[in-house]
């Protein structure tokens, strides 16, 4: 993007700021936006600090895009880094993120959130159901081959 170019859907990142919502039917996780303007640099050059943060009951972050800090991608003499911030964690991964604009980073965090509420909806939904519950203990306990319904 061209720095004198204004990113129309920044005003919509931008008003987000300090906002925390509930987003899944049971009340238990919660997106949080921090987002405000800061001086352009080689490190944030759309002039954006931003945190979009996808947390659990307990608090605990499952998912996070933001541009706060700098990052190391792997480990070893294989390990990348690069000027730009921008980046998000999934759990314990780390990963670079392209910046486009900020219509872009919202879509990207919200398809993330959706696949991350499915995830443990489906998982939620099996573990409750007696015959999944029954299908995973005795798959651990060596019981059963986990292939169930019997």
């Amino acid at each position: 993007m061209k720095a004198n170019v204004r990113d129309p859907s920044l005003d919509a990142l931008l008003y987000l700021d300090g906002e925390t919502f509930v987003v899944d039917s049971v009340g238990t996780c919660w997106a949080k936006f921090e987002v405000e303007h800061c001086a352009v640099s080689a490190e944030r050059p759309q002039g954006l600090k931003y945190s979009l943060t996808l947390h659990d009951g307990a608090g605990s972050r499952l998912l996070g895009f933001d541009n706060a800090h700098p990052i190391r991608e792997g480990s070893g003499p294989g390990s990348r880094t690069r000027i730009e911030y921008d980046h998000k964690h999934r759990g314990p991964r780390v990963r670079f993120y392209v910046y486009r604009d900020a219509a872009k980073l919202l879509a990207d965090f919200w398809a993330e959130v959706e696949a991350i509420l499915e995830a443990r909806s489906t998982q939620h939904e099996y573990s409750e159901r007696p015959e999944g519950r029954d299908c995973i203990i005795g798959a651990i306990q060596g019981s059963d081959d986990g292939n169930c319904p019997r």
